[in-house]
């Protein structure tokens, strides 16, 4: 199928599950679900899969094992491509990221110390101000208080090195565009203007070659 944007439908299904995360408004409004927001998300994967490669749409249910919230439901779709991004579709409207949301341990390692040398670190100064001259945010996450260990607290590029992730951002609140194609438009035009902090992400720290836990 062609992707034609998310309808209002869409939109109206979150605001609802917002308001009742239960299975019962799950299993009465599941149509809506999967003709205005999982169809057109798959569509849209598939549109953009010649220049972004396959893409792959998370579980709408939520892992409860271990959190405080038992809300049953994910209140946002969200899809991923295999040469990175990540499209997520929510009441709120479109966001789009790209990245490495959370460093793993080696991962850590390895970026810190790309980021503390001097070529490499003001290589990432630059890239993170040529996305933001393109519109997107580029954002830390889950950053330390304080110098990381063995790092001085006034390093030039302490605020970098403090982050334990390092993601390009962009969000939109619900418009007329985003029931119609120029919604993809936005999307691969984010996903292009990010691929410069995806490849020093890539070429200086890599996937993780620790074991899975």
């Amino acid at each position: 199928m062609t992707f034609k944007g998310w309808p209002d439908a869409a939109l109206d299904f979150y605001e609802g599950l917002e308001a009742d995360n239960s299975k019962a408004y799950w299993t009465a409004h599941k149509a809506v679900y999967d003709e205005a927001v999982l169809a057109p998300m798959a569509d849209l994967l598939d549109r953009l899969e010649p220049e972004f490669g396959p893409g792959k749409i998370f579980r709408p249910n939520r892992d409860v094992r271990f959190s405080a919230d038992k809300s049953p439901y994910k209140t946002h779709i969200g899809g991923y491509l295999a040469a990175g991004g990540y499209i997520q579709l929510s009441a709120d409207g479109l966001a789009c990221g790209n990245g490495l949301y959370q460093l793993a341990p080696d991962q850590l390692t390895r970026y810190r110390a790309a980021v503390a040398e001097d070529v490499s670190g003001a290589e990432l100064e630059r890239v993170i101000a040529a996305v933001r001259a393109e519109g997107p945010s580029v954002v830390g996450r889950d950053a330390l208080k304080t110098a990381p260990r063995g790092y001085p607290k006034d390093h030039p590029r302490i605020e970098l090195l403090r982050n334990k992730g390092l993601i390009a951002w962009q969000e939109w609140e619900p418009a007329k565009w985003l029931g119609t194609p120029a919604a993809a438009d936005r999307i691969a035009a984010f996903l292009r203007s990010s691929v410069p902090l995806k490849d020093w992400l890539d070429g200086h720290v890599g996937p993780s070659e620790l074991p899975p836990r």
